[in-house]
C-alpha cells in the first residue's frame, strides 16, 4: 500500500486557503466602491442611511 504524501495535501489546504482569501479581498474591495457604501469609520452613509433627514424637494 502506497504511503499518504502529507506534503502534497498540506500545500493543496493552503492553496485552498490563498484563493479563499483573495476572493474576499476582492468581494471586499468591490463593496467599498460600489455607491451607497459604509464610509470609512465603518458608519452607513448620512444622505442613504437616513432619507428622512435629507433636503425636502422644492416643487
Amino acid at each position: 500500500m502506497a504511503t499518504p504524501n502529507y506534503g502534497y495535501e498540506k500545500r493543496q489546504r493552503e492553496l485552498a486557503k490563498k484563493q479563499k482569501k483573495e476572493e474576499k479581498l476582492k468581494a471586499k474591495a468591490a463593496r467599498k466602491h460600489e455607491p451607497g457604501h459604509e464610509g470609512e469609520d465603518g458608519q452607513p452613509d448620512q444622505d442613504a442611511a437616513d432619507p428622512s433627514s435629507a433636503e425636502p424637494s422644492r416643487d
